[in-house]
Protein backbone atom coordinates (compact mmCIF):
# COMPACT_ATOMS: atom_id res chain seq x y z
CA UNK A 1 0.00 0.00 0.00
CA UNK A 2 1.24 3.62 -0.65
CA UNK A 3 0.09 6.24 1.76
CA UNK A 4 0.47 9.97 1.35
CA UNK A 5 2.68 10.71 4.39
CA UNK A 6 1.75 14.30 5.67
CA UNK A 7 2.46 16.15 8.89
CA UNK A 8 -0.79 17.81 9.47
CA UNK A 9 0.13 21.90 10.02
CA UNK A 10 -1.93 25.21 9.67
CA UNK A 11 -2.52 26.68 6.30
CA UNK A 12 0.96 28.83 6.72
CA UNK A 13 2.47 25.69 6.91
CA UNK A 14 3.69 25.99 10.76
CA UNK A 15 2.62 24.35 13.67
CA UNK A 16 -0.76 25.75 16.14
CA UNK A 17 1.63 25.20 19.02
CA UNK A 18 5.16 24.26 20.01
CA UNK A 19 3.85 20.64 19.70
CA UNK A 20 5.12 18.08 18.13
CA UNK A 21 2.82 16.74 15.34
CA UNK A 22 2.16 13.23 14.11
CA UNK A 23 3.15 12.19 10.87
CA UNK A 24 0.21 10.52 9.30
CA UNK A 25 0.43 7.61 6.43
CA UNK A 26 -3.54 8.52 4.81
CA UNK A 27 -3.84 6.07 2.09
CA UNK A 28 -3.53 6.76 -0.88
CA UNK A 29 -6.54 4.46 -2.69
CA UNK A 30 -4.44 2.72 -4.85
CA UNK A 31 -5.29 -1.03 -2.49
CA UNK A 32 -9.08 -0.97 -2.98
CA UNK A 33 -10.23 -4.28 -4.20
CA UNK A 34 -12.43 -4.48 -7.27
CA UNK A 35 -16.13 -4.96 -6.44
CA UNK A 36 -16.27 -8.12 -7.78
CA UNK A 37 -13.83 -9.27 -5.56
CA UNK A 38 -15.34 -7.57 -2.48
CA UNK A 39 -18.70 -9.60 -3.14
CA UNK A 40 -16.78 -12.66 -2.94
CA UNK A 41 -15.69 -12.01 0.98
CA UNK A 42 -17.45 -14.45 2.81
CA UNK A 43 -17.23 -14.08 7.11
CA UNK A 44 -15.30 -17.54 6.17
CA UNK A 45 -13.08 -16.35 4.08
CA UNK A 46 -11.72 -13.39 5.82
CA UNK A 47 -11.57 -15.16 8.86
CA UNK A 48 -9.45 -17.69 6.75
CA UNK A 49 -7.35 -14.68 5.92
CA UNK A 50 -7.10 -13.23 9.05
CA UNK A 51 -5.53 -16.54 10.36
CA UNK A 52 -3.15 -16.21 7.28
CA UNK A 53 -1.92 -12.89 8.72
CA UNK A 54 -1.27 -14.03 12.02
CA UNK A 55 2.52 -14.91 11.71
CA UNK A 56 3.22 -10.89 10.07
CA UNK A 57 1.28 -9.60 12.98
CA UNK A 58 2.97 -11.66 15.70
CA UNK A 59 6.57 -10.79 13.57
CA UNK A 60 6.09 -7.26 13.40
CA UNK A 61 3.96 -6.82 17.00
CA UNK A 62 7.32 -5.36 18.98
CA UNK A 63 8.33 -3.23 15.73
CA UNK A 64 4.52 -1.39 15.74
CA UNK A 65 5.30 -1.19 19.87
CA UNK A 66 8.36 0.23 18.86
CA UNK A 67 7.14 2.88 16.54
CA UNK A 68 4.17 4.05 18.59
CA UNK A 69 1.98 3.27 15.58
CA UNK A 70 0.86 0.27 13.32
CA UNK A 71 3.53 -0.99 11.19
CA UNK A 72 2.92 -0.15 7.28
CA UNK A 73 2.97 -3.35 6.07
CA UNK A 74 0.39 -4.74 8.89
CA UNK A 75 -1.55 -1.93 7.89
CA UNK A 76 -1.32 -2.54 3.91
CA UNK A 77 -2.01 -6.07 4.55
CA UNK A 78 -5.68 -5.55 6.11
CA UNK A 79 -6.39 -3.39 3.73
CA UNK A 80 -5.25 -5.34 0.86
CA UNK A 81 -7.15 -8.36 2.45
CA UNK A 82 -10.81 -6.98 2.42
CA UNK A 83 -11.04 -6.28 6.11
CA UNK A 84 -12.44 -2.48 5.78
CA UNK A 85 -15.65 -3.67 3.77
CA UNK A 86 -17.66 -5.32 6.84
CA UNK A 87 -19.81 -2.40 8.07
CA UNK A 88 -19.61 -0.59 4.42
CA UNK A 89 -23.70 -0.58 3.64
CA UNK A 90 -24.00 -3.31 0.18
CA UNK A 91 -25.85 0.09 -1.55
CA UNK A 92 -21.85 1.14 -1.66
CA UNK A 93 -20.58 -2.00 -2.17
CA UNK A 94 -20.12 -3.07 1.06
CA UNK A 95 -20.93 -6.46 3.01
CA UNK A 96 -22.99 -5.42 6.01
CA UNK A 97 -21.97 -8.37 8.06
CA UNK A 98 -23.20 -9.01 11.62
CA UNK A 99 -21.54 -8.17 14.69
CA UNK A 100 -21.13 -11.91 15.55
CA UNK A 101 -19.30 -12.71 12.25
CA UNK A 102 -17.52 -9.40 12.95
CA UNK A 103 -15.80 -10.91 15.99
CA UNK A 104 -15.30 -14.43 14.15
CA UNK A 105 -13.14 -12.23 11.72
CA UNK A 106 -11.21 -10.10 14.00
CA UNK A 107 -10.36 -12.33 16.89
CA UNK A 108 -7.66 -13.66 15.28
CA UNK A 109 -5.90 -10.67 14.29
CA UNK A 110 -6.29 -9.63 17.95
CA UNK A 111 -5.09 -12.96 18.98
CA UNK A 112 -1.97 -12.18 17.05
CA UNK A 113 -1.50 -8.31 18.35
CA UNK A 114 -4.27 -7.11 20.69
CA UNK A 115 -3.06 -3.59 19.55
CA UNK A 116 -3.43 -3.84 15.85
CA UNK A 117 -6.52 -5.69 16.60
CA UNK A 118 -7.59 -2.92 18.59
CA UNK A 119 -7.25 -0.38 15.77
CA UNK A 120 -8.64 -2.41 12.76
CA UNK A 121 -11.76 -3.01 14.87
CA UNK A 122 -12.31 0.58 15.62
CA UNK A 123 -11.69 1.86 11.57
CA UNK A 124 -13.89 -0.61 10.76
CA UNK A 125 -17.09 -0.23 12.73
CA UNK A 126 -16.63 3.31 12.18
CA UNK A 127 -17.95 2.53 8.72
CA UNK A 128 -21.14 2.28 10.66
CA UNK A 129 -21.31 5.82 11.91
CA UNK A 130 -21.45 7.24 8.32
CA UNK A 131 -24.54 5.09 7.64
CA UNK A 132 -26.43 7.26 10.29
CA UNK A 133 -25.35 10.51 8.18
CA UNK A 134 -27.23 12.24 5.86
CA UNK A 135 -27.24 11.07 2.45
CA UNK A 136 -25.03 13.57 0.98
CA UNK A 137 -22.29 12.96 3.06
CA UNK A 138 -22.78 8.97 2.60
CA UNK A 139 -22.35 9.36 -1.51
CA UNK A 140 -19.84 12.46 -0.98
CA UNK A 141 -17.89 10.04 0.79
CA UNK A 142 -18.29 6.44 0.03
CA UNK A 143 -18.44 7.61 -3.23
CA UNK A 144 -14.45 8.70 -3.73
CA UNK A 145 -13.87 5.80 -1.20
CA UNK A 146 -15.11 2.01 -0.81
CA UNK A 147 -14.68 2.22 2.81
CA UNK A 148 -12.68 5.15 5.09
CA UNK A 149 -10.01 4.40 7.90
CA UNK A 150 -10.98 6.55 10.62
CA UNK A 151 -10.94 7.27 14.07
CA UNK A 152 -13.94 9.03 16.21
CA UNK A 153 -12.98 11.45 19.01
CA UNK A 154 -15.42 12.42 21.82
CA UNK A 155 -13.86 13.46 24.39
CA UNK A 156 -13.43 16.27 26.02
CA UNK A 157 -15.99 17.40 23.12
CA UNK A 158 -15.62 19.90 20.65
CA UNK A 159 -17.51 23.37 20.17
CA UNK A 160 -19.31 23.99 17.14
CA UNK A 161 -20.41 27.42 15.79
CA UNK A 162 -23.55 27.16 12.73
CA UNK A 163 -22.66 29.44 9.74
CA UNK A 164 -23.99 29.41 7.32
CA UNK A 165 -23.95 26.30 5.15
CA UNK A 166 -22.45 24.26 8.48
CA UNK A 167 -20.38 24.64 11.28
CA UNK A 168 -16.92 26.22 12.67
CA UNK A 169 -15.75 23.15 14.94
CA UNK A 170 -12.72 23.62 17.11
CA UNK A 171 -11.76 21.07 19.84
CA UNK A 172 -8.63 19.01 20.74
CA UNK A 173 -9.98 15.54 21.13
CA UNK A 174 -7.91 12.83 23.11
CA UNK A 175 -7.34 8.99 22.18
CA UNK A 176 -7.63 8.99 18.09
CA UNK A 177 -7.11 5.53 17.96
CA UNK A 178 -6.56 4.54 13.91
CA UNK A 179 -5.61 8.41 13.10
CA UNK A 180 -1.98 7.36 12.30
CA UNK A 181 -3.10 5.54 9.69
CA UNK A 182 -6.63 7.44 8.42
CA UNK A 183 -8.00 9.80 6.01
CA UNK A 184 -11.03 10.87 7.82
CA UNK A 185 -12.10 11.80 11.34
CA UNK A 186 -15.10 11.47 13.11
CA UNK A 187 -15.43 14.03 15.96
CA UNK A 188 -17.98 15.12 18.33
CA UNK A 189 -19.11 19.05 18.95
CA UNK A 190 -21.17 20.45 21.24
CA UNK A 191 -23.60 22.71 19.17
CA UNK A 192 -25.61 25.69 20.79
CA UNK A 193 -29.57 25.52 19.90
CA UNK A 194 -31.86 27.40 21.01
CA UNK A 195 -32.77 24.80 23.26
CA UNK A 196 -29.27 24.49 25.01
CA UNK A 197 -26.30 22.56 23.97
CA UNK A 198 -26.31 19.48 21.96
CA UNK A 199 -23.96 17.20 21.19
CA UNK A 200 -23.14 16.86 16.94
CA UNK A 201 -21.22 14.24 15.43
CA UNK A 202 -18.89 15.32 12.64
CA UNK A 203 -16.46 14.17 10.07
CA UNK A 204 -14.20 15.72 8.15
CA UNK A 205 -10.59 14.53 6.19
CA UNK A 206 -7.77 14.31 8.58
CA UNK A 207 -5.98 16.53 5.96
CA UNK A 208 -7.98 19.21 7.62
CA UNK A 209 -6.79 18.50 11.21
CA UNK A 210 -3.28 18.85 13.17
CA UNK A 211 -2.37 15.21 15.08
CA UNK A 212 -0.24 15.76 18.11
CA UNK A 213 2.12 13.11 19.31
CA UNK A 214 1.71 12.56 22.71
CA UNK A 215 1.07 8.65 22.66
CA UNK A 216 4.16 7.41 25.26
CA UNK A 217 2.05 4.98 27.41
CA UNK A 218 3.10 1.52 28.84
CA UNK A 219 0.15 -0.26 26.61
CA UNK A 220 -1.76 -0.30 23.81
CA UNK A 221 1.99 1.39 22.42
CA UNK A 222 0.95 0.40 18.73
CA UNK A 223 -2.54 1.88 18.19
CA UNK A 224 -1.03 5.48 18.16
CA UNK A 225 -4.16 6.61 19.00
CA UNK A 226 -2.16 10.62 19.76
CA UNK A 227 -4.80 13.93 20.14
CA UNK A 228 -6.28 15.69 16.97
CA UNK A 229 -7.24 18.92 17.02
CA UNK A 230 -8.84 21.83 14.68
CA UNK A 231 -9.56 25.08 14.76
CA UNK A 232 -12.57 27.53 13.04
CA UNK A 233 -12.73 24.88 10.79
CA UNK A 234 -15.56 24.97 8.34
CA UNK A 235 -17.43 21.61 8.47
CA UNK A 236 -20.62 21.35 5.45
CA UNK A 237 -23.94 20.56 7.75
CA UNK A 238 -24.38 17.42 5.28
CA UNK A 239 -21.17 16.46 6.99
CA UNK A 240 -23.29 16.50 10.62
CA UNK A 241 -25.98 14.12 12.27
CA UNK A 242 -27.07 14.57 15.78
CA UNK A 243 -25.53 12.56 18.05
CA UNK A 244 -28.89 11.38 20.42
CA UNK A 245 -30.54 9.57 17.15
CA UNK A 246 -27.83 8.01 16.06
CA UNK A 247 -26.78 5.88 19.06
CA UNK A 248 -30.11 4.61 19.25
CA UNK A 249 -29.51 3.61 15.44
CA UNK A 250 -32.47 5.67 14.10
CA UNK A 251 -29.81 8.53 12.14
CA UNK A 252 -30.89 10.19 9.23
CA UNK A 253 -29.00 8.14 6.81
CA UNK A 254 -30.57 4.69 7.78
CA UNK A 255 -33.60 5.76 5.66
CA UNK A 256 -31.24 4.90 2.82
CA UNK A 257 -30.83 1.47 3.91
CA UNK A 258 -34.55 0.42 4.66
CA UNK A 259 -33.45 -4.04 4.71
CA UNK A 260 -30.36 -3.41 6.81
CA UNK A 261 -30.85 -4.48 10.05
CA UNK A 262 -27.22 -3.58 10.94
CA UNK A 263 -27.68 0.29 11.03
CA UNK A 264 -30.72 0.10 13.40
CA UNK A 265 -28.89 -1.39 16.46
CA UNK A 266 -27.65 1.17 18.97
CA UNK A 267 -24.41 2.78 18.69
CA UNK A 268 -22.59 1.73 21.68
CA UNK A 269 -23.28 -1.77 22.19
CA UNK A 270 -21.30 -2.08 18.69
CA UNK A 271 -18.66 0.37 19.87
CA UNK A 272 -18.09 -1.50 23.35
CA UNK A 273 -18.21 -5.26 21.17
CA UNK A 274 -15.50 -3.97 18.48
CA UNK A 275 -13.48 -2.70 21.46
CA UNK A 276 -13.36 -6.14 23.56
CA UNK A 277 -12.74 -7.97 20.26
CA UNK A 278 -8.67 -7.34 21.25
CA UNK A 279 -10.01 -8.26 24.94
CA UNK A 280 -10.55 -11.55 23.72
CA UNK A 281 -7.65 -12.36 21.49
CA UNK A 282 -5.03 -11.08 23.99
CA UNK A 283 -6.48 -13.50 26.52
CA UNK A 284 -7.09 -16.44 23.60
CA UNK A 285 -3.17 -16.19 22.65
CA UNK A 286 -2.29 -15.89 26.31
CA UNK A 287 -3.96 -19.57 26.80
CA UNK A 288 -1.93 -21.10 24.20
CA UNK A 289 1.64 -18.81 24.81
CA UNK A 290 1.00 -20.38 28.44
CA UNK A 291 0.27 -23.61 27.31
CA UNK A 292 3.17 -24.07 24.75
CA UNK A 293 5.54 -22.65 27.42
CA UNK A 294 4.79 -25.16 30.62
CA UNK A 295 5.62 -28.23 28.26
CA UNK A 296 9.17 -26.81 28.36
CA UNK A 297 9.77 -24.46 31.26
CA UNK A 298 11.30 -26.50 34.10
CA UNK A 299 12.35 -24.55 37.34
CA UNK A 300 15.62 -23.93 38.40
CA UNK A 301 16.78 -26.32 41.07
CA UNK A 302 14.34 -29.23 39.99
CA UNK A 303 13.69 -31.77 37.03
CA UNK A 304 10.24 -31.28 36.82
CA UNK A 305 8.72 -29.49 34.10
CA UNK A 306 6.03 -27.29 34.66
CA UNK A 307 3.26 -28.67 32.64
CA UNK A 308 3.31 -31.94 35.32
CA UNK A 309 2.78 -29.21 38.43
CA UNK A 310 -0.29 -29.01 39.93
CA UNK A 311 -0.55 -24.88 40.50
CA UNK A 312 0.18 -24.11 36.44
CA UNK A 313 -2.60 -26.84 35.36
CA UNK A 314 -5.25 -25.21 37.88
CA UNK A 315 -4.20 -21.70 36.66
CA UNK A 316 -4.16 -22.66 33.01
CA UNK A 317 -7.31 -24.34 32.89
CA UNK A 318 -9.23 -21.53 35.44
CA UNK A 319 -7.71 -19.05 32.85
CA UNK A 320 -8.97 -20.86 29.68
CA UNK A 321 -12.87 -21.23 31.59
CA UNK A 322 -12.96 -17.91 32.26
CA UNK A 323 -11.48 -16.83 28.38
CA UNK A 324 -14.12 -19.15 26.97
CA UNK A 325 -16.64 -17.56 29.25
CA UNK A 326 -15.87 -14.51 27.98
CA UNK A 327 -16.43 -15.38 24.63
CA UNK A 328 -19.98 -16.89 25.11
CA UNK A 329 -21.18 -13.59 26.81
CA UNK A 330 -19.44 -11.62 24.19
CA UNK A 331 -21.32 -13.49 21.32
CA UNK A 332 -24.57 -13.86 23.38
CA UNK A 333 -24.55 -9.47 23.63
CA UNK A 334 -23.39 -9.68 19.76
CA UNK A 335 -26.94 -10.87 19.06
CA UNK A 336 -28.91 -9.25 21.23
CA UNK A 337 -27.57 -5.86 20.46
CA UNK A 338 -28.28 -6.88 16.78
CA UNK A 339 -31.97 -7.72 18.02
CA UNK A 340 -32.02 -4.01 19.66
CA UNK A 341 -32.79 -2.78 15.67
CA UNK A 342 -36.29 -3.91 16.31
CA UNK A 343 -36.61 -1.88 19.46
CA UNK A 344 -37.55 1.85 19.86
CA UNK A 345 -36.65 4.28 22.51
CA UNK A 346 -37.40 4.20 25.44
CA UNK A 347 -37.36 0.63 25.47
CA UNK A 348 -34.35 0.82 23.75
CA UNK A 349 -32.19 1.85 26.48
CA UNK A 350 -32.27 -0.17 29.43
CA UNK A 351 -31.60 -3.19 26.99
CA UNK A 352 -28.44 -1.31 25.75
CA UNK A 353 -27.43 -0.74 29.39
CA UNK A 354 -27.57 -4.26 30.61
CA UNK A 355 -25.57 -5.12 26.89
CA UNK A 356 -22.88 -2.51 27.80
CA UNK A 357 -22.38 -4.41 31.43
CA UNK A 358 -22.64 -7.34 29.66
CA UNK A 359 -19.36 -6.60 27.64
CA UNK A 360 -17.43 -4.57 30.29
CA UNK A 361 -17.77 -7.94 33.00
CA UNK A 362 -16.68 -10.13 30.08
CA UNK A 363 -13.25 -7.81 29.40
CA UNK A 364 -12.84 -8.34 33.25
CA UNK A 365 -12.57 -12.01 32.94
CA UNK A 366 -9.99 -11.79 29.70
CA UNK A 367 -8.06 -9.30 32.02
CA UNK A 368 -8.42 -11.70 34.85
CA UNK A 369 -7.24 -14.58 32.89
CA UNK A 370 -4.41 -12.91 31.73
CA UNK A 371 -3.40 -12.06 35.25
CA UNK A 372 -3.51 -15.48 35.93
CA UNK A 373 -1.71 -16.96 32.89
CA UNK A 374 1.13 -14.52 33.49
CA UNK A 375 1.64 -16.10 37.54
CA UNK A 376 2.78 -19.13 36.25
CA UNK A 377 4.88 -17.80 32.61
CA UNK A 378 8.49 -17.14 35.10
CA UNK A 379 10.72 -15.03 35.08
CA UNK A 380 11.29 -14.90 31.09
CA UNK A 381 7.56 -13.23 30.90
CA UNK A 382 9.06 -9.48 31.72
CA UNK A 383 11.37 -9.70 27.93
CA UNK A 384 9.90 -6.99 26.02
CA UNK A 385 10.08 -10.13 22.99
CA UNK A 386 7.63 -11.88 25.30
CA UNK A 387 3.98 -11.54 23.99
CA UNK A 388 2.46 -12.49 27.09
CA UNK A 389 4.04 -9.12 28.95
CA UNK A 390 2.41 -7.32 25.41
CA UNK A 391 -1.02 -8.85 26.32
CA UNK A 392 -0.66 -7.57 30.25
CA UNK A 393 0.16 -4.19 29.48
CA UNK A 394 -2.41 -4.01 26.70
CA UNK A 395 -5.73 -5.15 28.17
CA UNK A 396 -4.38 -3.21 31.40
CA UNK A 397 -4.84 0.14 29.05
CA UNK A 398 -8.08 -1.83 27.30
CA UNK A 399 -9.89 -2.17 30.37
CA UNK A 400 -9.02 1.50 31.56
CA UNK A 401 -11.70 2.90 28.50
CA UNK A 402 -14.98 3.97 29.93
CA UNK A 403 -17.06 1.71 28.24
CA UNK A 404 -15.59 -1.17 30.19
CA UNK A 405 -15.68 0.51 33.70
CA UNK A 406 -18.30 -2.16 35.51
CA UNK A 407 -18.77 0.01 38.37
CA UNK A 408 -20.05 2.86 36.55
CA UNK A 409 -21.69 -0.43 34.07
CA UNK A 410 -23.15 -2.00 36.74
CA UNK A 411 -24.51 1.15 38.56
CA UNK A 412 -26.68 2.29 35.35
CA UNK A 413 -27.83 -1.04 35.00
CA UNK A 414 -29.00 -1.38 38.85
CA UNK A 415 -30.70 1.81 38.04
CA UNK A 416 -32.60 0.80 35.00
CA UNK A 417 -33.72 -2.05 36.51
CA UNK A 418 -35.00 0.00 39.53
CA UNK A 419 -36.75 1.93 36.68
CA UNK A 420 -34.73 5.14 37.57
CA UNK A 421 -33.11 7.05 34.27
CA UNK A 422 -29.37 7.25 33.44
CA UNK A 423 -27.29 9.02 35.71
CA UNK A 424 -24.43 8.85 32.96
CA UNK A 425 -24.05 9.65 29.43
CA UNK A 426 -22.59 6.42 28.58
CA UNK A 427 -25.44 4.61 28.72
Amino acid sequence: MSSVTTEHRRDDGQPSSGEQLAVVHSPAGDDFLAPEVVQGLTPVVLADRARALKPLLAEKALASERARRPDDEVWSALRRAGFFYQFVPRRFGGLEFTPEQYLDVMVPLAEADPSIGWVACFCMHHNWFLAQFPEQAQIEIWGQHPYINAPDVTFPPGKARPVAGGYQVSGRWKWASGVMNSDWIFAKALVDTDTGPQMGHFVFPTSDAEVIDVWHVDGMCATGSNDVRVTDLFVPEHRMTWLAPSASGRGPGVSLHPESQLYRMPMLPLLALGASIPALGAARACVEHLRAHLTEHVTVGTATVQAERPAPQMRLGRAQVMTSTAELVLRHAARAAYDLAAVAEPEQTPERIRIRAQIAYAVGLCREAIGVLCESAGSSLHFLTNPMQRCKRDIDVMASHIVYDFDQASELHGRALLGLPPNAAIA
